[in-house]
């Protein structure tokens, strides 16, 4: 039986669902909440991570002190730890004037520090000093000051892996993880997909002034199966494109799978290598990197091998009967020279850059320059696409 603060919460919030893993997450924030202690929310992107923290903070003591959230993947490295602790007049070029910091302006409330897996290792050390201390410097400056707050985390990176490679601090993830709260991902949701289906088409008809789209049995089914890797965010995306698109309001599994990227695999059957341990693509995006990443592995192959026949390491040696080889390596062909080798290499390496470039520029199209979308559309961190943006000159 669910108890009744959570479905008072999911109503406050908007949240949609019956999913147990979903209602024990709203359960433990609720029971945290009144507390001071560190939270680590965790889940695949697109689930809904950024509403729990507003959940934590407008059921503390602390929901009339500031809450801000930090996308720490949106902030480029050389200036964040200047938003976070501030800094002094004259610290850095262009710094005209002190400057708070996140940490100074939110005392007495709460922070969420989204993507946290995302910071760079100095600003985990400084991190993990608020933790412990409450104290912080800003940049520039030698004097410390004490901040009393709140802070809640969320990350789709694993943290215990990160913490093996050597990537994220051991003594920060255990800080920042005091109280887990695990978002459960969408195809593990059941019938919670329909319902969010049903909720998405009616906010789209809403707005749009049209009748609501519905799914049939086999259409259902189909969304049901799906694996919904960008999770909520994917399905309501989905939900509204087929609302603005299809004419007729009756969607069958045949006009839905035009819209399920998973299922057009099929498409491209000779990308994909036949092999026992074959990935499985989550898009048709993912089956071009991997080719790109192949071509590129390629051509440093051949290049290692000309460089080996080059410089005398390897000796050429011609077969009796070529025909009987059917193997490339043994096919017998002019040695191309080094310089020619790295012509290909840099070739490669354009086109790659090139095909990167365009995919940035049509997910920000497509997302209408919002850069958090098109990063979690291309699956790579806000920090990244802001980089690629600089590199690209994509402003």
């Amino acid at each position: 039986m669910i108890k009744v603060d959570v479905q008072q919460i999911k109503q406050r919030f908007g949240i949609i669902g019956n999913n147990a893993g979903l209602n024990r997450a709203i359960d433990v924030a609720l029971q945290v909440a009144p507390t001071d202690l560190s939270v680590l929310i965790t889940g695949e992107s697109g689930v809904g991570k950024e509403t729990f923290p507003q959940i934590i903070h407008q059921n503390s003591p602390r929901k009339h002190g500031q809450y801000i959230a930090v996308n720490c993947g949106a902030i480029p490295e050389g200036t964040i730890d200047s938003e976070l602790f501030g800094h002094e007049k004259g610290s850095f070029t262009g710094a005209l004037s002190d400057r708070k910091g996140y940490f100074e302006v939110a005392d007495g409330g709460t922070i969420f520090l989204d993507e946290v897996g995302e910071l760079p290792t100095p600003t985990q050390a400084r991190l993990l000093r608020v933790l412990e201390t409450g104290e912080f410097i800003r940049v520039g400056s030698s004097k410390v000051q004490k901040t009393n707050v709140r802070i809640v985390a969320a990350t789709n990176v694993n943290l215990i892996q990160a913490v093996a490679e050597g990537k994220f601090r051991e003594d920060l993830f255990y800080r920042l993880n005091t109280v887990p709260v695990q978002i459960p991902p969408l195809r593990n949701r059941g019938e919670d997909i329909i319902l969010l289906f049903r909720k998405f088409a009616s906010d789209c008809a809403e707005k749009y002034r049209m009748p609501p789209v519905r799914l049939d049995e086999e259409a259902r089914q189909l969304m049901l199966s799906y694996r919904w890797p960008g999770n909520v965010r994917e399905l309501k995306n989905i939900t509204e494109r087929i609302s603005v698109i299809e004419e007729n309001r009756d969607i069958t599994a045949s006009v839905l799978r035009m819209y399920l990227p998973d299922l057009n695999i099929e498409k491209y059957p000779v990308l994909v290598k036949q092999e026992s341990d074959q990935k499985i693509f989550n898009s048709e995006r993912e089956i071009l990197y991997q080719v790109l990443f192949d071509m590129k592995k390629d051509v440093n192959e051949l290049k290692k091998l000309v460089h080996d026949i080059m410089g005398g390491k390897m000796p050429i040696k011609v077969p009796e009967d070529p025909a009987a080889y059917t193997h490339p390596i043994h096919t017998v062909h002019p040695v191309p020279t080094i310089q020619e080798a790295e012509t290909v290499e840099e070739e490669v390496s354009l086109s790659l850059e090139e095909v990167e470039k365009e995919m940035i520029r049509k997910a920000l199209e497509r997302h209408n320059g919002r850069r958090k979308n098109a990063a979690a559309d291309l699956k790579i961190s806000e920090r990244t696409l802001y980089r690629k943006i600089k590199e690209y000159n994509l402003e």
